[in-house]
């Protein structure tokens, strides 16, 4: 899976700015997480069709970057998360940063996960049957 990296200036207004044009060009996030610093935040996205919409920001003077994410179902339970994190650590995987939502209380959460090494988390999943099969 693909997400969308948006660097915004920490400025009045500018995330706003960048959530209208998402709208204005009927772009439906599924999942995003906002880091700030000091002088600018990264909002990260899930949307339909990354690279089109990276495209179009791009167009219209964004600075946006897609990287390599994976989505991955996790129990909605206390310790669910852990247990699925303990079973990637076993496997040698790095978990760079993540981020999650739940759609409906005691169902599954859903985790959006960028690691180190895409091939040992490749391997993890396909092993652990814990990716959100694509459609």
């Amino acid at each position: 899976m693909l997400q969308l990296s948006i660097f915004l200036e920490n400025a009045k207004g500018r995330l706003a700015q960048a959530l209208s044009v998402l709208a204005d060009l009927n772009v439906n996030i599924r999942a995003l997480s906002l880091a700030d610093t000091k002088d600018f935040g990264v909002l990260r996205l899930v949307v339909d069709d990354p690279e089109r919409v990276a495209v179009l920001l791009k167009e219209r003077s964004f600075v946006v970057k897609v990287t390599k994410v994976w989505f991955l179902q996790v129990e909605d339970r206390p310790g669910g998360l852990a247990d699925v994190l303990d079973k990637l650590v076993e496997r040698g995987v790095i978990v760079e940063y993540m981020y999650g939502f739940v759609e409906k209380a005691g169902e599954l959460a859903q985790i959006v996960l960028r690691v180190r090494d895409q091939a040992l988390m490749e391997d993890a999943v396909g092993e652990l049957a814990l990716g959100i099969p694509q459609g």
